[in-house]
């Protein structure tokens, strides 16, 4: 479904991601890890089109997506959520997740995933009038997370969803995601909390100063040595 071939990127001068190639199927729930400042916030940029890569390929779907611009890429099935959430704070609940849909012309469509999130997070059906900004940072992701599925894609790639959460907001939102790909939606997670990343996906990429230095299976990385102490903490 994806397929990246000897990808780089730079901001400004600075060579950000080197070479990476990378592969995920349908239906597969994948991790990209590293640490702060590994790349993986700007590698996941690339594959939506928000930054340009300097060499390399990206395909989607069997076509050449890296020359796209990023709508044009969300129409295509490719949604991506991003690092820090991004939503509007002054705009409400429901007029942000509206926004994720802003490609779809099809209002009854729009409705149905519309309720469908709502199912997923019944807080923000109950709060839909309320500012985004008022939200606690949970109810932030939840409502991110929400706002990229309105675009109805058919890969998700979902930037440090964990970042900054009480563990059992943590739990909470991984089981979110964990069904989704249950439910055959292929997902691309980015995480530093390499505990469960690796407990709820099928195999991951371990992403360094912009190279890809690891791949396997999630229980293999688990297992890795490198991945105990640099991620793991043992």
């Amino acid at each position: 479904m994806l397929k990246l071939t000897n990808v780089n990127t730079k901001i400004g001068g600075f060579h950000a991601i080197h070479d990476v190639s990378l592969e995920i199927k349908q239906g597969e729930f994948v991790a990209l890890l590293g640490g702060n400042g590994a790349g993986k916030t700007t590698l996941f940029r690339t594959i939506a089109g928000i930054l340009n890569p300097i060499s390399g390929t990206i395909e989607f779907k069997g076509k050449e997506i890296h020359r796209k611009p990023a709508h044009k890429i969300v129409a295509l099935g490719l949604s991506l959520c991003p690092e820090g959430r991004q939503l509007f704070p002054q705009l409400p609940v429901y007029k942000n997740l509206l926004l994720g849909a802003y490609h779809r012309k099809d209002k009854k469509g729009i409705n149905e995933t519309l309720e469908e999130v709502y199912e997923l997070f019944p807080i923000l059906k109950e709060r839909r009038k309320q500012l985004a900004g008022t939200f606690s940072g949970g109810e932030q992701q939840m409502l991110a997370i929400a706002r990229a599925l309105m675009s109805k894609p058919d890969l998700l790639l979902l930037d440090e969803p964990s970042m900054g959460l009480a563990p059992q907001l943590v739990d909470s939102i991984a089981e979110v995601i964990s069904n989704l790909n249950k439910k055959g939606m292929t997902i691309f997670l980015s995480e530093q909390n390499a505990q469960i990343a690796l407990m709820i996906t099928q195999r991951g990429y371990v992403l360094e100063n912009g190279h890809l230095v690891l791949e396997g299976s999630s229980r293999d990385l688990l297992n890795n040595e490198k991945v105990k102490k640099a991620y793991l903490g043992t």
